[in-house]
């Protein structure tokens, strides 16, 4: 079994848990822990951003299937060169920060690219849609990437939350735009679905419900100060997904 398989077995029970150190996380001590976390915990893979010398340092301390995100296809294809598992173009937060976004277009255009730079050499390909582009275009955006041969598709929410809202109100809001996305494309396409921003102990179940076969998770860890925090709140998540487990037999 190679390393994504553990993903995709986790994928197809619908209990995938990817720990996410950031796309703009350049801290490599704190992506060290974020990793640790996430293999102490059993996740089912981490996601790191796409620095060259951070890939292979990850790379280096763990077997376990690791994602590189970034929205610029050579470094894509270079992660994939590095020992990379996974690819994600997305996770476009760090452009939200800058006042940024990507529209459906320049994200299948850029995604082609990355496919064409690829050439014949397989790897597991993940795509975020973008949260705030209409629900109509997000289906649309969807069955082209599934035609594609995409193999995953990850939905995302706010990036900020209503400034007067506290506790478990401010953790719903986050999280409500990319749970009635994931319902939504999991209403419409076949490809597995990965809920991401604003996933946590709190909202993950509703993540699962909504039809997810993974969710994305963060800041509810990469935030912690302490890696027992991060190993603790990874575990948490762990443990909610094997609930929503749908058994199926194991890849060979």
């Amino acid at each position: 079994m190679s390393r994504i398989d553990l993903f995709k077995q986790h994928l197809s029970e619908k209990r995938a848990v990817k720990v996410i150190a950031g796309i703009n996380n350049f801290d490599i001590e704190n992506i060290k822990k974020v990793v640790t976390s996430a293999e102490k915990s059993g996740a089912s893979a981490v996601d790191i951003c796409a620095k060259e010398e951070i890939i292979s340092e990850i790379r280096s301390m763990t077997e376990m299937p690791i994602f590189v995100s970034s929205i610029v296809p050579s470094e894509l294809v270079r992660a994939v060169e590095l020992g990379a598992d996974a690819i994600e173009f997305g996770n476009f937060d760090v452009l939200y920060e800058i006042g940024k976004s990507f529209s459906a277009s320049e994200v299948l255009s850029l995604v082609k690219e990355t496919k064409s730079m690829l050439g014949d050499r397989e790897v597991f390909f993940c795509v975020t849609i973008p949260g705030e582009i209409s629900i109509d275009e997000q289906i649309s955006m969807a069955k082209e990437l599934e035609a594609m041969g995409i193999d995953l598709i990850q939905t995302e929410g706010h990036y900020h939350v209503k400034p007067e809202m506290t506790g478990a109100r401010a953790l719903m809001d986050r999280a409500e735009l990319t749970i009635s996305n994931t319902i939504e494309l999991v209403r419409n396409v076949e490809i597995p679905v990965m809920t991401a921003t604003g996933i946590n102990p709190t909202t993950a179940p509703f993540a699962f419900a909504a039809g997810a076969s993974a969710i994305g998770c963060g800041s509810c860890i990469n935030k912690l100060s302490s890696e027992l925090a991060m190993i603790a709140t990874a575990s948490s998540l762990v443990e909610i997904a094997k609930r929503n487990s749908v058994k199926v037999p194991e890849l060979v």
